[in-house]
Order: structure tokens, then C-alpha cells, then sequence
């Protein structure tokens, strides 16, 4: 018996705004084993919780983050955007997926920096394409990586001996069980984003699949719990 890792994607978004404080709680109240977050700089280079390069889909501003301050951020959103040191803090104890949308070096020495000085490296892992995943590698040698894949033919060897994940993270329609079968002989673990239906959830945990991130972690959880907890 084998147990399938529940992440719940930007927290619990069907029913609290995603990458806020109440969605994070709210999706491990849901049984989320680790909840992903999006992190991005502000203009004084503070870590915030943010997908999108502006404030335009999810508050209704579009303004750039980029151009904004931390300060302004939270006056503009009401305290809607928490920062990262915010977030580290309201999910003490549980794990957290921190991907890094559009990060530079500068960002990722910035994020893992933070992640380490909040005392919190060893319950962060990371997720992202190759380049990003090279400089957390660079910042953080020990960090866990869960390199995020989105084609059918596998990582050269050379990306795999300089990244190190212990993770490859797929788009979830792309996986196959011969390609699972095919990663875990490499020795990596395999995380699928992000499937919302019981029915998807349900073939990636026939075919293998290590890790779950969805948009409805209750819908996983429920899966796994009807099954005594762990999953064949």
C-alpha cells in the first residue's frame, strides 16, 4: 500500500481567493498534505504570494507588482497579499510547494533566502522549469526540488546530474503509466498538476503517480480517505 501526497494548488481556490492566508488554512483544513504558493518579488524586492505579474485577475487592479512596494500591495489589496514570511508563519508544521513564476536569479537567491531565515528550508520544496530550478540549486544545495516538465521527452542526463530534484512534475494529461514506470526507475518521484475530477485523480493514482497537486484537495482527500487512508 502506497500513499499519494496531496497538494492543494494555491490553496483551497474554489472557495477562498488562491495565495491568500484564509485559502492556505483552508486547504489544509481540507486535508492537504502540502499546499503549492506562488511567490514573487514587489518592487523593494520583498516575497509576496502572487501568480500573475499584475493585480488585474484576482483584485481587480492592474497595476503591475512589479512597480508596486510591499506597503502598497497590502493598502491596495486590504491585506489581501500576504507575504511570504506571512504565509511561512500561518502554515507552521505543514509543508509548502513554492513555485517561482517568471524568477530571476536575483528572485530565487531572494525567496530561498527568506525560506532559510524563517528557519523553514526543511519543510519548503520547489517547483518550476530548469533554468529557475538551476539557481535554487545554486542557492540552496540542499534543497528538494520538484523539476516541473511539460514535454513527453525526458530531462537530459546532464539537467538531471545539475538540478538534483527528487521530483519531476508533469502536466497531469501528459502522464502515461509506462512514463511513470519509466521515472521511477530513474529513482525520482512523480507529482501531476493539476486534475480536478475524481475520475483523472483516480487513473494518476493507477498508474503510479506520487503526488497530486488539484484546485480540489478536498475531492483527493475524500479518494484517498475511501480508501482507508492510502491507496493500492
Amino acid at each position: 500500500m502506497r500513499t499519494v501526497t496531496a497538494v492543494a494548488h494555491r490553496g483551497d481556490p474554489y472557495r477562498v481567493r488562491e495565495n491568500t492566508l484564509p485559502s492556505l488554512r483552508s486547504a489544509f483544513d481540507r486535508g492537504a498534505d502540502a499546499v503549492e504558493i506562488d511567490v514573487r518579488l514587489s518592487r523593494d524586492g520583498v516575497p509576496v504570494l502572487l501568480h500573475d505579474a499584475t493585480l488585474k485577475r484576482l483584485w481587480e487592479l492592474d497595476r503591475p507588482l512589479s512597480a508596486l512596494s510591499a506597503d502598497e500591495v497590502r493598502g491596495l489589496t486590504e491585506g489581501g497579499v500576504p507575504t511570504l514570511e506571512e504565509a511561512l508563519a500561518a502554515t507552521a508544521g505543514h509543508r509548502l510547494m513554492v513555485d517561482l513564476p517568471g524568477a530571476t536569479p536575483d528572485t530565487v537567491r531572494t525567496v530561498v533566502g527568506a525560506i532559510a531565515d524563517f528557519g523553514a528550508s526543511e519543510r519548503a520544496y520547489y517547483c518550476a522549469g530548469a533554468r529557475t530550478m538551476l539557481a535554487v540549486r545554486a542557492a540552496d544545495p540542499a534543497a528538494e526540488i520538484a523539476l516541473t516538465w511539460t514535454t513527453l521527452a525526458p530531462p537530459r542526463q546532464a539537467v538531471l546530474e545539475a538540478i538534483r530534484p527528487r521530483w519531476l512534475n508533469y502536466r497531469f494529461s501528459l502522464l502515461r503509466r509506462e512514463l511513470v514506470a519509466q521515472v521511477h526507475r530513474q529513482g525520482l518521484l512523480v507529482s501531476a498538476w493539476t486534475p480536478d475530477t475524481k475520475r483523472s485523480m483516480r487513473r494518476l493514482v493507477g498508474i503510479g503517480v506520487d503526488s497530486i497537486t488539484t484546485n480540489r484537495v478536498d475531492t483527493l482527500h475524500a479518494l484517498r480517505a475511501g480508501a482507508d487512508g492510502a491507496i493500492s
